[in-house]
């Protein structure tokens, strides 16, 4: 009997910022809230982590959670389906963000 082992691939942290655009209304951020509370939810029940919340500018926020490249991108390509034309947005890995590791 063979078997087949596949490669655990590494955790890392990443780091998801969105910022409203100039355009959105509230009815916008109303549609995709709920949507985006559903991706948290679901993402923390299979075990995961991520600390999210705004900042004081009340128009943009931060999500970091850990997950492996693969993952990474499909968290980011579901919250892309959600929030495309409302917010921008961008993912990047915690250490490719040399300000945050002061924090």
């Amino acid at each position: 009997m063979s078997q087949i082992t596949k490669a655990h691939e590494q955790k890392a942290v990443w780091v998801l910022v969105s910022k409203l655009k100039t355009d959105t209304t509230e009815f916008d951020l109303k549609v995709i809230v709920p949507s985006v509370i559903e991706l948290v939810n679901d993402w923390q029940s299979r075990g995961n982590f991520i600390w999210s919340g705004p900042f004081n500018d009340n128009k943009t926020g931060m999500a970091i959670f850990e997950a492996t490249g693969e993952d990474a991108r499909i968290f980011y390509d579901k919250y892309d389906k959600i929030c495309s034309g409302i917010l921008d947005y961008h993912l990047d890995q915690w250490g490719a963000l040399p300000f945050l590791s002061a924090i």
